[in-house]
């Protein structure tokens, strides 16, 4: 299982050689359904994604309460006024050169 970030119910998935995905294909489908990205490979190379036809309103819900999760953390971390475009200005001169 690869995971992109350490949220794994938002963005995870497998990868399973088709000649495993045979014996497990009723629980690669559960996963599928629940939001899991699942790839079916070939010698190692991706062929095949399984994908839900309506992902569940569960795993809309978690991913909304992850973000809302993530914005509440950064909330009141950063001095009024704050803007990450300028946040670096004092490393360059009025022209826009390295100091």
């Amino acid at each position: 299982m690869i995971w992109t970030i350490d949220w794994s119910i938002f963005l995870s998935m497998t990868h399973v050689p088709v000649s495993d995905a045979k014996a497990q294909l009723t629980d690669l489908v559960r996963r599928a359904e629940a939001g899991e990205d699942v790839v079916l490979t070939r010698h190692g190379k991706d062929v095949v994604r399984l994908v839900a036809v309506h992902i569940s309103p569960d795993l809309k819900a978690r991913r909304l309460a992850g973000i809302r999760a993530a914005q509440a953390l950064a909330e009141g971390k950063f001095p009024p006024g704050f803007s990450a475009a300028r946040s670096q200005d004092f490393l360059y001169d009025e022209d826009g050169l390295p100091d």
